[in-house]
This record gives C-alpha cells, sequence and structure tokens, in this order.
C-alpha cells in the first residue's frame, strides 16, 4: 500500500487541533454548492426512475461535515419527489476516503445523526443505509452503473502523488519563482490524475447520473496560494536552525495543486464522458469569511482570525507534514505560520477561489 494513503488524512479525533473541531471553511464550501447538488439531483429525478438512491461522498474525511451531504441530499429528495409526488426512495450512501481516514469517530455518530433524521422526517423517511468504502478515488471504487449521484468537497486538489524527479530543494510546493519545469511537472499530475477520476466515475455512474465537485482553485497567474509558500518559507528556516534536516525538506513535495477554470474544463472536455453543467469560481477567504455579517463592534481581531486560519490548515497538513519532518517540531512550524499570517493580513486580503463544477454523465 502507498505510505502516503496512510499518512493522508486529516487530524483526527476531536481535540483542539482536530479536523471535526476545524472545518468551518469546509462547511461553507458545502453551502455554496448545494444549490448546484440541488439542480443536479432535481434534473436527475426528471429523467432516470429512482428506487434505490444511491450516493457517493469522495473524500469525506470526519467530522461534523461527514454526514452533511446525507442530509442535504435527503432534504432535496424530499422536496423533489413531493413536488412530483412521487414516493420517497431507499437511500444508499457510501462515505470514501484514504484508509488512514477516521471512519470510527463518523460511524459513532450515526446513532445520533439518524435519530435527529428520523425526528425530522417522521414517517417521509425512507430506509437509510450508509456505509465506509476506504480507497484512494483514483482507482475503481464501485461496480459499473451503480451510482446515481457523486459528491467531492475540498479533496480533487489532492494528488495521487507529488511529480516525480523534480528538483525542488527550497519549496515544498509551486511558487511564482519556481521554474517552468516546475510548474509543467504539477500541471501534468493534475491532467493525469483527474481524466483518471472522471474515466473511473464514467464506468461507475449511470447515464444521465450527476456529479458536483469542488476544489482549490487559483487565477490566471502562475501563483499558487501563500499558504504553501508561507510553510516552505518556514521549513527553510527551520533547516538554518537545525530543527529539521535538510535532506528532508528536499526530499519533500507537497502533492496539491490548484487548476484554473480553463485547466479544468480542457480536461473535462478532453476527456468526454461528462458533459460541463457549470463550472465557476466562489472567492473565499482564508478565514472563511467569519466576520460576513458581523457588528463592527464584535468583529474578531487580527490575532484570532489567524489562529482559526492556522488550526484550519494545522488540521488539513499536520499529518503529512509529521509523517515527514516528525512530530516534535509541528507546535514551532505552526506557531510561526500564525506569526506570519498576521503579517501578511495586515497588508492585504487573504483569498482564493474554489471551483465549483457540475458534470452528467453522457449516455
Amino acid at each position: 500500500m502507498d505510505t502516503q494513503q496512510v499518512v493522508l488524512h486529516m487530524n483526527h479525533g476531536t481535540g483542539d487541533n482536530s479536523y471535526a473541531n476545524n472545518s468551518i471553511i469546509q462547511k461553507k464550501v458545502m453551502r455554496e454548492a448545494k444549490g448546484i447538488v440541488e439542480e443536479s439531483i432535481k434534473r436527475l429525478y426528471t429523467i432516470i426512475p429512482v428506487h434505490c438512491f444511491k450516493v457517493a461522498d469522495l473524500g469525506c474525511s470526519s467530522g461534523p461535515n461527514a454526514l452533511q451531504l446525507v442530509s442535504n441530499v435527503m432534504d432535496i429528495v424530499d422536496t423533489t419527489t413531493s413536488n412530483l409526488n412521487l414516493k420517497p426512495p431507499v437511500f444508499q450512501f457510501f462515505l470514501n476516503d484514504l484508509y488512514g481516514n477516521d471512519f470510527n469517530s463518523i460511524f459513532k455518530s450515526l446513532p445520533k445523526f439518524l435519530e435527529s433524521l428520523e425526528e425530522k422526517k417522521g414517517h417521509k423517511l425512507g430506509p437509510c443505509f450508509i456505509n465506509a468504502t476506504p480507497g484512494t478515488f483514483y482507482r475503481r471504487l464501485f461496480p459499473n452503473d451503480s451510482l446515481h449521484f457523486v459528491h467531492s468537497s475540498f479533496s480533487l486538489h489532492w494528488l495521487s502523488q507529488a511529480p516525480k524527479k523534480v528538483v525542488n530543494k527550497e519549496n515544498i510546493h509551486l511558487t511564482s519563482t519556481s521554474p517552468p519545469g516546475m510548474h509543467k511537472a504539477y500541471l501534468e499530475q493534475f491532467q493525469k490524475d483527474f481524466k483518471v477520476f472522471l474515466k473511473l466515475r464514467s464506468q461507475e455512474v449511470v447515464a444521465g447520473g450527476g456529479m458536483v465537485l469542488t476544489l482549490f482553485g487559483r487565477d490566471k497567474t502562475r501563483d499558487i496560494r501563500t499558504v504553501w509558500t508561507i510553510i516552505g518559507t518556514i521549513l527553510n528556516d527551520m533547516v538554518l536552525e537545525n530543527l529539521i534536516e535538510a535532506t528532508k525538506l528536499e526530499s519533500f513535495n507537497l502533492p496539491l495543486y490548484d487548476p484554473t477554470i480553463e485547466e479544468a474544463r480542457k480536461v473535462i472536455e478532453k476527456e468526454g464522458s461528462f458533459s460541463l453543467q457549470r463550472l465557476e469560481a466562489v472567492i473565499m477567504g482564508w478565514d472563511a469569511n467569519i466576520n460576513e455579517g458581523v457588528d463592527e463592534n464584535n468583529k474578531l481581531d487580527l490575532n484570532m482570525r489567524s489562529q482559526f486560519i492556522t488550526k484550519q490548515h494545522r488540521a488539513a497538513l499536520e499529518p503529512l507534514l509529521k509523517a515527514q519532518f516528525g512530530e516534535n517540531v509541528m507546535d514551532k512550524l505552526f506557531l510561526r505560520f500564525k506569526t506570519k499570517v498576521v503579517q501578511l493580513m495586515e497588508e492585504k486580503n487573504l483569498e482564493f477561489p474554489t471551483l465549483l463544477v457540475s458534470l452528467i454523465k453522457n449516455a
């Protein structure tokens, strides 16, 4: 088994640095995409008879967001079937993530979750089966023509691996000063992985079935998100201070890529299994816009906002960084990260595009 598939997961449990307590950005992204999910499911119901509605959530992670799609889909189907005077279907949900994911915490939360659904839906609630499907979504996960709808939120920017045979000694990812060969290598890895993902899902999704995907994106410049640059800079400083070994930094590249809209569009159109319904970018703050709608007197200060941002990124990146550089430097690394985020926030708004993609499986 690929070692990366074991260490690439969010922080487990419910502690202060856990993903469960630091996934507000991901929740906001799901909220942004809910209208597109609703549009896709309503369309599906007009063309396909559905008796057992089968849904896969790829890259479900853990914590409160892991079951949010289940709740959203059941609400949408409930409204749709009522409006069309149809009988509610049986539901089967497949929660997928890599082997190191904290599936235990998801299933421990199921009794309370299902109880709340029964209280909310009552007699209108059809049977609902929830299963775990561990494994990489860059391989087959389901039988042919078995899924009606596939959802993946904030997962597809993770590559199957970092590009091989690239020299990137002083950085852990792309920067505006990285040589063109580095950018080419990362783009080609994204193109290869995204094409494989689409091809595999085309075998698993029924004709006319839908997919809604969200992932980190970027604008048309060569600059990749500053957060990766910050971490690379900190690691370089820690090498100079003999806190980590230079060889460990030289051999490490983050397996991430933030595509532009056009880069994503070209792969979808070239692969050809799905018709593109929507492809758009939503701009979000690094702090998930936590001050939106808040009275001026109650807004969080820079220190609190930077702490929020730091915990969000630590929850997502710490297992991978810890496996490479050791647990003993994590507190130092993220304390420095927080300091640099404060400095950046004093200079400019920290934002990134999120790509929202809606696809239909071709007949």
